[in-house]
């Protein structure tokens, strides 16, 4: 070390040394051991979920596979008689039969358009309570979860209620505003059979979009909106090029769940049915599954048509899955 400024001139110090760059075959051996540990440490976690997930789903998809290929009726089930193996014709009777290819588009209609519905209103309610006072988020906030809670059963009912055709309280508003609804059946008619099956699926639905779209809105940067808002971009573009990107995540997972839902939906139909819909004119897969299955005691055929359903869901939420993929890569 110089003693004096003389020697520290006369002698300067030599420049630091720059690190050595590590060999790609060495890097591995030199990380700490607890990080090569901490990195195994989730898919160890992970182990309980897949076995418990194979032991729930192996046996029961097994099995429906199993039968998809065999004719299995009533006295399969009781046990008098042994199952026959069929080979393919469940599966050609599932691709030739007009009836179960109209039962398929009904049922791709009415996912489309329920899906739509329930995202575009999802989505505007959950926009329109960020733009509101407190206590009227609150307050639309109850309500929508006091809708979302409520049973299944209880809330048919309720709808039954409300267009029944003799003292339903829709045919006597639309009777006082100069309508002839008198005794008006909502539910014979297919057309308007699912006009009302989609308003009550809607309702039931649009709650979790609310919840799930207003909690992706909150973490919208203010700073980056009041930005866009001064350089003089409109209340559309700021949602298009900077709110929209940023709850898009959200939004895909919450769309490809609404699908599902929607196309697998049982209750509601299969209760509106009860209360005067024609079943034939009105089954969806789920209700059609059912009478496959338990009224005609098909249940070859009625598992065929479930793998199809299954094999459709996949096929439907497909963009969604790899637009998810493509984003946790990013």
């Amino acid at each position: 070390m110089p003693k004096t400024l003389g020697d520290a001139l006369a002698h300067p110090a030599a420049p630091p040394r720059s690190p050595q760059p590590v060999p790609p075959g060495h890097r591995n051996e030199e990380l700490p051991v607890r990080h090569r540990r901490r990195s195994i440490a989730p898919y160890l976690l992970l182990i309980p979920v897949l076995v418990a997930l194979i032991l729930a789903l192996a046996y029961p998809l097994g099995r429906q596979v199993i039968m998809s290929f065999q004719g299995f009726g009533l006295a399969q089930q009781l046990g008098t008689k042994p199952p026959e193996w069929v080979g393919v014709d469940n599966y050609v009777t599932l691709l030739t039969d007009k009836a179960i290819w109209a039962v398929i588009a009904r049922s791709l209609a009415f996912c489309f358009v329920n899906a739509s519905l329930t995202m575009i209103i999802g989505t505007a309610l959950a926009t329109l309570m960020t733009k509101t006072s407190t206590t009227f988020r609150l307050i639309l906030s109850t309500a929508l979860l006091f809708a979302w809670a409520m049973p299944v059963i209880a809330a048919m009912t309720v709808w039954e209620w409300l267009f029944n055709s003799d003292y339903g309280v829709i045919n006597w508003i639309l009777t006082r505003l100069g309508g002839d609804f008198t005794g008006h059946s909502w539910l014979t008619n297919p057309l308007s059979f699912f006009f009302v099956a989609t308003v009550v699926v809607v309702w039931m639905s649009v709650p979790f979009v609310v919840f799930s779209v207003y909690s992706a809105l909150t973490q919208v940067s203010e700073e980056v909106l009041e930005a866009a808002a001064l350089d003089g971009a409109g209340g559309w573009q700021r949602f298009r090029h900077i709110i929209l990107p940023t709850i898009m995540p959200v939004l895909s997972v919450v769309t490809m769940l609404q699908i599902i839902w929607d196309l697998r939906v049982f209750t509601q139909i299969f209760y509106l049915q009860g209360a005067g819909g024609l079943a034939s004119k009105t089954d969806l897969l789920g209700t059609f599954i059912y009478r496959l299955g338990i009224s005609q005691s098909d249940y070859g055929l009625a598992s065929a048509v479930a793998l199809f359903v299954l094999i459709l869901t996949l096929i439907v939420t497909s963009g969604y899955v790899r637009s998810l993929f493509k984003e946790a890569d990013a």
